[in-house]
């Protein structure tokens, strides 16, 4: 397979779940689309107006979760994790077809989304993929929270880091290489919250289909889900997970390096809008496969993960 060329599903695929934060059952479907059209959600349960393109500039709320909606106001959610897997897979064009607002959540990590579009498999165009190429540092920084984008060569780097005063979470960091690491801890890694935050949570409208089955929940020095945690670091693994996620709202793949310190989805979209303000902040480019022999699609994710 061509990793250098445009990738779209070879079939469609699909998902039956429940909202995380609306509570609502949603079916979604994934199907192949023409090379050069992106990414699209379609909200089929409604009759007009309703695709909606993930831009970084179509962000209307990104508290908890990230929410895109277009011109009419027409919007969907959390859309963070199936965007995340498509990045790290490699699929450039899709349509997402759901009868409703939300994505499902499924199991709280991009896992079943990375397993299903594996098993669907990809039709490879032509067209080569696109690149945008951070040429100036560029920083955010918010009360206590960091972010900053800076140049690299041939890589995309993350290295994020979380503090919490719960003291089994505390603080972790973890820095990964989006092109070339095994990220199966990282797209396995699922969100979490504190026990004590979940009365808070739904009071407010939020986690309404929030459960042990789809979120790590924390109580002192206790987890709470029956098998505990999928891997050591996997409260700071599902923040680098939902930051490569956000990061595919750019349009295309990036080379650049990324340093976060208690960030998440707003921050990562704040520094995207910094980013595109000026020009002189990147470039983009076609990569021609002759040009680099370097792999921009992480081939061990091209394998099921456990």
């Amino acid at each position: 397979m061509s990793i250098l060329k445009q990738k779209t599903l070879k079939q469609p695929i699909k998902f039956s779940g429940v909202g995380l934060h609306s509570g609502k059952k949603v079916d979604m479907i994934i199907k192949p689309s023409s090379p050069n059209s992106g990414i699209t959600f379609k909200r089929i349960d409604l009759p007009n107006n309703n695709v909606i393109v993930p831009n970084l500039f179509n962000v209307v709320s990104a508290n908890l979760c990230t929410t895109i909606s277009n011109e009419y106001g027409v919007k969907v959610s959390t859309i963070e994790h199936l965007m995340s897997a498509m990045y790290v897979l490699g699929l450039d064009n899709a349509i997402v077809e759901l009868n409703s607002q939300e994505v499902p959540i499924m199991d709280g990590s991009a896992k079943n989304f990375v397993e299903k579009i594996i098993t669907a498999g990809f039709t490879v165009s032509d067209a080569p993929i696109k690149f945008i190429k951070i040429e100036k540092t560029v920083s955010v920084e918010k009360e206590n929270k960091f972010i900053k984008i800076e140049k690299s060569n041939i890589s995309l780097d993350i290295e994020f880091e979380i503090k919490f005063k719960n003291p089994l979470i505390g603080v972790q960091k973890n820095k990964v290489s989006v092109y070339q690491d095994n990220l199966d801890e990282v797209l396995s890694s699922r969100t979490f919250c504190l026990y004590e935050d979940i009365e808070k949570l739904k009071s407010a409208g939020l986690a309404l289909g929030g459960s042990l089955d789809n979120a790590i929940v924390v109580k002192g020095n206790k987890i709470l889900n029956k098998n505990g945690l999928r891997n050591n670091l996997e409260f700071v693994n599902h923040k680098i997970l939902d930051c490569i996620g956000d990061i595919y709202l750019a349009g295309y793949k990036l080379i650049g390096s990324i340093q976060c310190s208690q960030g998440g989805h707003s921050l990562t979209n704040v520094l995207l809008r910094e980013v595109f303000k000026d020009k002189s902040n990147f470039s983009i480019f076609e990569l021609k496969e002759k040009s680099l022999p370097h792999s921009f699609i992480n081939k061990s994710a091209l394998k099921s993960i456990a």
